[in-house]
């Protein structure tokens, strides 16, 4: 059991960059507190009348793979993730302007909200571009842990998926190990292409564009047995 008065390692850098737009910072005051999880345990699948599945994207950027997910799934409740202001504000100017109501942003760390849903009540669970922190001596930091696996197996349902993508080959190399690691996933490449093309169904972001990393973006699709 984890000891309250020492929690996890945070796994993101900053919080909070430069000044939000007043639009923005008027959707964090009317919009945010609408569509936040609510407290204690829940069922996302039971934050929107006629929802066939729920899915988790952690550390959301910007929000916009977030809400393009969720405007082609009007049928799937989207639960995001991110820590940081400016990501959230920014998530919710492309809620707000597509009119998106299947979506519930939870303004801080990720962990904490998975700790709070039941077993198995997850269909898709993406974790795209996390921070690599690449010095060794933090790579303790790192979302992709042990730890941090155990409860994306426990959260996905089986037959559930998981999406990894980086740009950083050591980040890349370190989450393939750890996750097959885990008895309860299967990686699904097949070929070269299934790891270095984007899969069909994945919204590039202008974060991805950027081109910040090391190595041309990798994905890794693995599927809960």
């Amino acid at each position: 059991m984890e000891d309250p008065t020492h929690p996890p390692l945070r796994s993101y850098g900053r919080l909070k960059s430069r000044p939000i737009k007043p639009r923005q910072a008027a959707l964090m005051e009317t919009l945010l507190p609408q569509i936040s999880p609510p407290p204690g345990d829940f069922d996302p699948r039971t934050l929107m009348a006629g929802a066939q599945q729920a899915w988790l994207e952690i550390g959301f950027g910007g929000g916009e793979h977030l809400a393009g997910q969720a405007a082609r799934h009007p049928d799937v409740l989207l639960l995001g993730a991110e820590p940081f202001h400016n990501g959230v504000a920014s998530a919710l100017r492309h809620i707000d302007e597509a009119g998106l109501g299947n979506v519930r942003v939870h303004h801080g760390d990720a962990r904490e909200l998975m700790a709070r849903l039941p077993d198995a009540s997850l269909a898709r669970i993406f974790v795209l571009f996390p921070d690599p922190w690449p010095k060794s001596r933090h790579h303790k930091r790192r979302l992709v842990q042990g730890e941090t696996i155990d409860d994306f197996a426990r959260l996905l349902a089986p037959g559930g998926s998981l999406r990894f993508a980086s740009d950083v080959a050591g980040y890349v190399d370190w989450a393939l190990e750890r996750m097959l690691a885990n008895p309860a996933f299967q990686w699904e490449a097949q070929t070269a292409d299934d790891w270095r093309k984007p899969p069909a169904d994945h919204i590039t972001t202008r974060y991805e564009e950027k081109r910040l990393g090391d190595c041309a973006p990798v994905f890794l699709d693995f599927r809960r047995a």
